[in-house]
């Protein structure tokens, strides 16, 4: 038997093998590796991915189970995860980047997922140092919580509002089409007004239920509201600085 096929072992049940997506393939595959003698030093693709891999899984699930893990090699190059070794004498060989070896096991690989959904570079400085450890903790209904409360102190402070200035009401009053102190007198009426109703709406909808009782989130739902939120965040920073 060979190392290829011994996934088989660590793997045998081929009905939850076939349910596996791409990216929790990749999971598996990187595992794997770890354990090979040299670690993921040298990987040749086109070796990997034959029937020899999957030889020990019923042969009219081969081709399925290789197109994942072809699949999932491709979300492993992408990530940064693998890549081409240098000068090898085949084309097709890889090695694990030292991005890869920094997942040292399957709740490494689960936190590297998430934070896939919330990309460091997309987010404001402030929201992503104060929500991102919360949100890769798995805490999606404190995450979004934290990101809105950390906007509304934003808003607060830029607007020179006091303490009992909150919620919506603070919104209203930072960004009121004629008065707020952080409106912007060279924009249209409309788009004033639709600012304001911009921020009061986030506010309400995002902060506001949170406050008052728990609210479950799945992963993707939350990241598209913290990235709201850090949006919001810059404009108010481009406002203070204008």
């Amino acid at each position: 038997m060979g190392m290829h096929s011994s996934f088989c072992l660590q793997h045998p049940d081929p009905a939850a093998v076939l349910q596996l997506e791409p990216e929790e393939m990749a999971g598996l595959l990187l595992e794997f590796w770890r354990g090979l003698p040299g670690k993921g030093e040298e990987l040749n693709r086109k070796n990997w991915l034959t029937k020899n891999t999957v030889m020990d899984y019923p042969e009219d699930i081969h081709p399925t189970i290789l197109k994942t893990m072809s699949a999932a090699w491709s979300w492993l190059e992408r990530e940064g995860l693998v890549a081409h070794l240098p000068e090898a004498h085949y084309h097709d060989t890889f090695f694990v980047t030292e991005r890869g070896k920094q997942i040292k096991s399957r709740v490494d690989f689960a936190t590297f997922r998430l934070a896939g959904n919330l990309p460091k570079r997309l987010l404001h400085p402030s929201i992503a140092e104060a929500v991102l450890p919360v949100y890769l903790r798995g805490k999606y209904s404190m995450a979004v919580f934290e990101a809105f409360r950390d906007l509304e102190d934003a808003v607060r402070k830029a607007a020179k509002a006091t303490d009992r200035d909150v919620g919506v009401a603070l919104m209203r009053k930072a960004f009121d089409k004629t008065s707020g102190g952080l409106t912007d007198s060279a924009a249209n009426e409309g788009e004033r007004q639709a600012l304001s109703d911009l921020f009061a709406g986030a506010i309400g909808s995002y902060k506001n239920p949170s406050s008052h009782r728990r609210v479950e989130l799945e992963a993707g739902e939350a990241a598209e509201m913290i990235l709201l939120a850090s949006h919001l965040m810059k404009i108010v920073d481009d406002r203070t600085k204008s």
